[in-house]
């Protein structure tokens, strides 16, 4: 047992964290509930994201049970320790948050319904502490993998704090950061309540419902915002067809981008 210091209640900077170890936690099961495997590789096209929402026996449960979810996994992420152990994580010298890796299908269920189960989970409000869980490693935090998944996420912190300023809470203190690495927690750690029904959970949210009607308002503004990212990449890759002669012209047609030459058209070509 790790006896109190100072990193539980401030973050390490690199100098101070622990350095930890080559060697990797060696997972050996598929998750006990979905008995899908929890280690990459994944599905194609599935999409992750890591959530940081306190004790990560209960935030892992609240995610497993959402039937579209395809897999979920507990580890330890955004600090500095490579391939830390619990032990380590639980003195405050890591750096590291215990996380939630949920693995899902974007066509099954999106992320902005993913997000209204986080922030309707947990209270994240209270800096590096979750209830009665006190420590960085239960601060509340999202690490993301893309870039949209970013703007996705900040939109509906955005819109999360609007709603719990209706009810007096404070200013929202989760870590929302790129995700740099994901280390495996021990085996025992995966589904732990389903292995221990009884067990320890200190999940306890706002009583705030998330308003994912509000994220419609929004959805139109992200979704236009990546088609015109997505026009503008193909428009340059056809540009160099478009100049192999002058009257070359691009056009959109039912969502595709072509390059037609009404005097010449074997010039013509096609986006994909």
């Amino acid at each position: 047992m790790f006896v109190y210091n100072e990193f539980k209640n401030r973050l390490p900077n690199q100098n101070e964290a622990l350095k930890g170890r080559e060697k990797s936690i060696i997972i050996t099961q598929n998750h006990y509930f979905k008995n899908n495997q929890i280690i990459a590789p994944f599905p194609k096209n599935f999409e992750k994201i890591i959530f940081g929402l306190g004790c990560f026996w209960g935030a892992e449960r609240v995610f497993w049970q959402i039937d579209e979810v395809y897999t979920t996994a507990v580890g330890y992420s955004g600090g500095y320790t490579k391939n830390p152990t619990y032990e380590e994580v639980c003195s405050g010298q890591t750096g590291h948050a215990e996380v939630v890796l949920v693995v899902f299908d974007p066509k099954l269920i999106k992320l902005e319904n993913l997000l209204k189960v986080f922030w309707e989970s947990h209270d994240p409000t209270q800096g590096n502490r979750q209830g009665n869980d006190r420590g960085t490693q239960y601060r509340s935090s999202i690490y993301f993998y893309d870039n949209n998944q970013s703007e996705i996420i900040n939109k509906s912190k955005e819109i999360f704090q609007n709603e719990i300023n209706k009810f007096n809470y404070g200013r929202i203190t989760t870590e929302v950061k790129k995700i740099n690495d994901f280390y495996y927690a021990e085996n025992y750690h995966q589904q732990y309540l389903i292995k221990v029904p009884n067990g320890y959970c200190g999940l306890s949210g706002c009583n705030v419902n998330y308003p994912i009607n509000a994220w419609l308002k929004i959805s139109a503004v992200v979704k236009n915002n990546l088609i015109k990212d997505k026009i503008m990449k193909v428009s340059s890759s056809l540009k160099t067809l478009r100049s192999r002669d002058r009257n070359c012209q691009i056009v959109r047609r039912r969502g595709r981008l072509y390059v037609i030459n009404k005097k010449n058209p074997r010039m013509k070509a096609r986006q994909g």
